[in-house]
């Protein structure tokens, strides 16, 4: 099926929780040790995907790589191709997943470029896919990548730090009711003008530097947050993040794609964790080329949304690929 020339020596994974912490006082620390990620709906994927030995995989969304690991111990001669935008998440896992590199081949691209990767490759179809659509703890957790409204940093949220405009470059391209339309689209904030209207007279006042002062422009429009709610900046903070990394894009290009990447009985396996993704994904699963595996989404256990609050708001969906017309032999 394939021509991914990699060897499959018989080394140990080790310790397969792939939970990797950043520590704010170990600079001298490696990349591995200090990034922390603990994977979502990881059982789920794996029965989904049933991987088969000599099998080839894409990871479409490697992170902290517990979803390559995952595979691999299920099946170890199964081959990953994993991807990440994200070139810390990608110089991480090649440190951390260092003793099976033989079994994984690192690019780092965005998953709607899936195709393209797989032809530099030499790799037609592959037997299975599995994205999660989730931001990484460390992503969200570092303040200098300015996704979250709870540690100072740049106003920055892109995925891919060193590629593409940031937050604070959206706001300023913006008009009002451009930067409106973003965060109630993205973000389902039905207070978006009064924000938008707030966000775009801080920047015009020089009053729109850090996260903090992004959050205190959102407070001012609609007010602190009421006891036990929902922090106020939580949806715009979102909107803004889907809108710099086009993340909604990003997944309409990779749905387009995986038919003709997949095998014909090959599984594709998505983790969502908002409407508007597993909207995208659940019409996709019923067009023509797929069988879906499931019939309304996987959510995760209760034990694990106890262990990881994040995983709260995960759905899994799988499908797997049907012949078509005009599909070769």
């Amino acid at each position: 099926m394939s021509n991914l020339q990699l060897a499959l020596p018989g080394v140990s994974l080790g310790d397969s929780g792939v939970e990797w912490e950043w520590r704010e006082d170990a600079d001298d620390m490696s990349d591995a040790k200090r990034f922390e990620h603990t994977t979502v709906m990881r059982d789920e994927v794996v029965r989904a995907l049933s991987p088969r030995s000599g099998g080839v995989y894409v990871d479409a969304t490697l992170g902290g790589g517990g979803h390559t690991v995952a595979v691999l111990e299920a099946e170890p001669r199964a081959r990953i191709v994993a991807l990440d935008r994200d070139p810390v998440a990608i110089a991480a896992a090649e440190e951390r997943l260092a003793p099976v590199a033989d079994r994984v081949h690192f690019v780092r691209a965005a998953f709607s470029s899936v195709r393209e990767r797989l032809d530099e490759l030499g790799l037609d179809r592959v037997d299975g896919l599995v994205a999660d659509l989730g931001v990484s703890s460390p992503q969200l957790d570092r303040a200098e990548r300015g996704m979250s409204f709870r540690r100072e940093g740049p106003i920055d949220m892109r995925m891919d730090p060193e590629s593409g405009e940031t937050a604070l470059d959206l706001i300023d391209r913006l008009s009002d009711d451009e930067l409106a339309d973003i965060i109630y689209q993205y973000g389902d904030e039905r207070r978006s003008r009064s924000i938008a209207h707030s966000i775009k007279r801080a920047f015009a006042d020089d009053e729109l530097r850090t996260t903090l002062d992004l959050r205190r422009a959102v407070v001012r429009a609609v007010g602190p947050a009421r006891v036990g709610g929902v922090d106020p900046a939580t949806r715009t903070f979102q909107a803004l993040r889907i809108a710099v990394n086009r993340e909604l894009e990003e997944l309409d290009a990779l749905l387009a794609a995986l038919p003709g990447v997949m095998a014909q009985g090959g599984i594709a396996v998505i983790i969502s964790f908002h409407s508007l993704e597993d909207r995208l994904v659940k019409r996709a699963f019923l067009g023509s080329s797929w069988a879906p595996l499931t019939k309304k989404p996987v959510v995760a256990s209760e034990e694990e949304c106890a262990q990881n609050a994040r995983a709260r708001s995960a759905k899994l969906r799988a499908a797997r690929r049907t012949p078509t017309e005009g599909d070769g032999p």
